[in-house]
């Protein structure tokens, strides 16, 4: 089978599916690697790195589509709304998409690939099961935007982070906030810490609190009720109205408190919560700064504007979004990592054979034989059951 990576085409997406270092691993597991020309610069990997460990280069995007059985991508059609429906005619039958591709965004999306015979495995549908871990691109992209937020935060803010003590006298440490405690809330915590801040966390599931305290951060207990607060899947799961406005009403105090808010919940399919009001921004000391790491899916908080940095009440709101592309060095390489690993769990030997008794493979096919076979992604969108 011939893996097809050709060059991101999201505007300002830097990073690359495949780097030179995977390369000879899946040669080894029956692949041939097709790169398109130029497809890793803006991450920093030369056509001849990729040479080197055994891929072709070719001249075009559609030469790759054409040549690839599996075609690779970070952001596919659908997760790319800006470009990406320009592939779909380079789609062939049997052929096989795989990255990142949003399945609870819009359904004629997914319509639109299983029309042109496409098997489909989206990158955020893998369960989160011990086998799954080293596939799981979603956790490792998130790792890298907590990271970032903190890095942004601390740019952005008019103060220092950590502690210091100087002839000039003592300087005290940036307390930063950090709402929600899933994989990038527990990256954005260690950075934090890392930097020298004081640094709270607050998440709805009262298990991440030994996580939080693990890594030198302080656990905010809210004296309120919390149902089902997460899923099977280990992921927070949204809250009625009520809950929010209750929730809004006791972290407003512990928000005045913090230099820097870096908030997380975002909820598949949904639009992210409301969790800082504009009258809590307004309670903020002059110069604090907010990153809202939901700002593509609506923003934590009700002043973001997607893609920007605003400042509101004499507060930075930083609504960047995509924040994996601005270290795209690395978040290739593990993404890179993830993907290559998959494939060689989806295809045994480099062939076509997919096992559909195998949960990983289950839960990750979102199209094939020209329809939308994914249970979950079909009840979301009301369809039918998959004949």
């Amino acid at each position: 089978m011939i893996i097809g990576v050709p060059k991101e085409s999201f505007p300002g997406e830097r990073r690359v599916a495949m780097v030179p270092s995977v390369v000879p691993s899946l040669t080894k597991a029956g692949f041939e690697v097709a790169v398109e020309a130029g497809a890793g610069i803006s991450a920093g990997y030369l056509d001849e790195d990729y040479t080197g460990k055994g891929a072709r280069i070719l001249g075009s995007r559609a030469e790759v589509f054409k040549t690839a059985d599996v075609v690779v991508q970070v952001l596919c059609y659908g997760s790319n709304d800006r470009t990406g429906k320009d592939d779909v005619p380079l789609y062939r039958q049997g052929q096989f998409l795989v990255g990142f591709l949003r399945p609870l965004g819009a359904v004629d999306t997914l319509k639109d690939i299983a029309s042109k015979g496409v098997s489909s495995f989206s990158m955020e549908l893998m369960p989160r099961i011990t086998r799954a871990q080293s596939m799981d691109a979603l956790s490792a992209m998130a790792t890298i935007g907590g990271y970032k937020a903190v890095v942004l935060a601390a740019d952005t803010l008019p103060r220092l982070c950590p502690m210091l003590t100087t002839a000039a006298g003592t300087v005290t440490p940036a307390r930063m906030l950090v709402i929600g405690a899933g994989v990038a809330g527990l990256q954005a915590i260690a950075t934090a810490r890392r930097l020298g801040a004081v640094v709270s966390a607050y998440d709805v599931r009262p298990a991440v609190k030994e996580q939080v305290q693990s890594l030198g951060g302080r656990f905010v207990e809210l004296p309120i009720e919390v149902k089902d607060a997460q899923d099977a899947r280990g992921y927070a799961t949204a809250q009625d109205e009520t809950f929010y406005r209750r929730q809004r009403e006791l972290l407003g105090r512990v928000v005045a408190e913090s230099d820097v808010v870096i908030t997380t919940a975002v909820v598949p399919g949904k639009k992210a919560p409301i969790l800082v009001t504009e009258d809590m921004v307004k309670g903020m000391a002059p110069g604090s700064v907010i990153v809202d790491l939901a700002a593509e899916r609506g923003g934590n908080c009700e002043l973001t504007e997607a893609g920007k940095i605003v400042v509101k009440h004499n507060v930075s709101i930083v609504g960047q979004i995509n924040l994996a592309s601005a270290v795209p060095y690395h978040a290739s390489q593990m993404y890179a990592r993830n993907i290559s690993t998959f494939l060689v769990h989806l295809f045994k030997g480099g062939k076509p054979e997919l096992n559909l008794e195998d949960e990983i493979t289950r839960e990750t096919l979102i199209t094939r034989g020209g329809e939308i076979v994914h249970g979950r992604v079909r009840e979301f969108f009301s369809l039918p059951k998959a004949s």
